[in-house]
């Protein structure tokens, strides 16, 4: 399946558990009375998303209101079970999730790799080799639109497993000899297809395995580090692997992955019901639309998707442009490998120190203001500096992706539990495409202007566009989620701004 990589990941599919062997039950919570709205055109209200349970404040809210603090909680007992990463490692079903991820992560590098050098040897064409790697991409927007609705309609564990063989199907037609180069590129689009459903169904079942609350996104958290780490082994891996056998041979390595991923989810999860009831609402391409419509028709939860979407648009300009960078400044193969790792390697440290350090609170606060400046190092590129000054900013610059896993606790909290799967298959289709626009807009700038001027443009642009909509993401900021405190009898006023 192709990398379900999070924003600022570039990958496949890129893409929490409890200590206990079964999935966190959700929590009684009390009902929340609902203000009377007026009445308003346009999409149809989505359900009512879960009350408010007790956590973190999201920081983009107006003033606080004057409210009772919660109580102090008790202090751990002995033998207390592991926090953080730990604890996600501690759910039976998260470790079968992760390691089907990483085993099919790591087939789909290589697979993709070895497809490009297979259709080049074929062809002799550059154009088509590349073609290659953008059909990775662009079938994202149609699967995740058309087909969304399957991670409602259907139980999960179905839905992931029938993905995973389906793939392994397609890949396995790819290993045949008499394959054209025809054949080759219509079957990558079918994997791209379905990856995104794939994505959005397993996003949705993490919910349900951890619980909604700070496993998920540290869950989530170890899925993107997983898609970084593998993009940067993947293609070592692929490179030593194509020295020793044919790009067919490491094209069938990726059925086996594939089917190592099938049998893990099938014999690792649960079987749960489908969130829909299977579907009895009318046709899965109604289903699939009418989601769409939902969630993109909700002000607050179309904010929280282009704040995943919009920073990657940006974000993909120095590495879609390193080679023609490299170039320019006259710097070699190495140099090129250093700008080329530079960023996920800020990305994987950022993220692992904020999963592991820092609380669900202060991971919160920060959303925003990391969002609003994350773009900021590319202008580094402006005065053109040299590789190991680039190289820094842009280790800087994937440290910014950290905002991700308050994001992600957001995200999950605002969309409703009948919605949960299509709203995530709709965030992979998003991000995956507007990446390859990110790219394509920043090759077609460098055809213009110099690179380093596209790179650092990238910045500026990306910046004032995030700062409008960090301010947009203010203003949909639920009032029930202002927090207030009350400490040795005075009432003190905790503003989430």
């Amino acid at each position: 399946m192709p990398r379900d990589n999070d924003p600022q990941a570039g990958g496949p599919r890129d893409a929490p558990d409890t200590p206990r062997e079964r999935p966190l039950p959700h929590r009684a919570r009390p009902p929340v009375p609902r203000p009377a709205s007026p009445t308003r055109t346009g999409p149809a209200p989505l359900p009512a998303p879960h009350p408010e349970r007790a956590g973190p404040p999201d920081p983009s809210g107006p003033p606080a209101l004057r409210a009772t603090a919660p109580p102090a909680p008790a202090p751990p007992p002995a033998g207390e079970p592991p926090r953080g990463y730990g604890a996600v490692f501690a759910v039976r079903e998260f470790r079968a999730v992760f390691a089907a991820h990483l085993l099919s992560l790591l087939g789909v590098v290589v697979s993709e790799l070895a497809l490009t050098v297979l259709v080049y040897d074929l062809t002799g064409s550059p154009l088509l080799s590349a073609l290659t790697f953008a059909l990775g991409m662009l079938p994202y927007l149609v699967g995740g639109t058309l087909f969304s609705g399957i991670a409602d309609r259907y139980p999960a564990r179905r839905v992931l497993v029938t993905c995973d063989l389906i793939c392994a199907g397609c890949v396995a037609v790819m290993v045949l000899p008499g394959t054209p180069v025809a054949g080759l590129l219509v079957l990558r689009c079918l994997v791209a297809a379905v990856s995104p459903v794939f994505t959005g169904t397993r996003m949705a079942a993490l919910a349900d395995i951890l619980g909604e609350d700070d496993l998920y996104v540290l869950g989530r958290s170890l899925l993107r580090i997983v898609s970084q780490g593998a993009l940067l082994a993947g293609f070592g891996v692929g490179g030593l692997l194509l020295a020793v056998v044919s790009p067919r041979g490491a094209i069938t390595i990726t059925v086996v992955t594939f089917l190592g991923s099938a049998a893990l989810l099938r014999l690792g999860t649960r079987d749960r019901p489908a969130r829909t009831g299977g579907g009895q609402g009318g046709t899965l391409l109604r289903e699939s639309l009418s989601g769409a419509r939902l969630v993109l028709g909700d002000r607050r939860i179309r904010a929280l998707l282009l704040l995943f979407w919009l920073p990657p648009v940006f974000v993909v300009a120095p590495e879609a442009l390193a080679a023609p960078y490299a170039e320019e400044i006259g710097a070699g193969t190495v140099a090129l490998g250093l700008l080329m790792c530079a960023m996920p390697v800020g990305q994987i440290a950022a993220e692992l120190y904020v999963g592991a350090v820092l609380s669900p609170r202060t991971r919160s606060r920060l959303v925003l203001p990391v969002a609003a400046v994350g773009l900021l190092p590319f202008l580094l590129y402006g005065v053109s500096p040299g590789i190991v000054p680039i190289a820094a900013a842009l280790v800087l610059a994937g440290a910014g992706s950290a905002y991700i896993i308050g994001l992600d606790q957001w995200f999950v909290e605002a969309v409703p539990d009948e919605l949960r799967g299509r709203a995530m298959t709709l965030l992979t289709a998003g991000l995956m495409t507007l990446q390859g626009v990110g790219m394509a807009l920043a090759g077609l700038a460098a055809e213009f202007f110099p690179v380093h001027q596209v790179v650092a443009g990238s910045g500026v642009l990306g910046t004032l566009c995030l700062l409008l909509l960090v301010a947009e993401v203010r203003r949909t900021a639920p009032a029930h989620r202002i927090r207030t405190e009350v400490r040795d009898g005075e009432e003190q006023h905790m503003t989430s701004g």
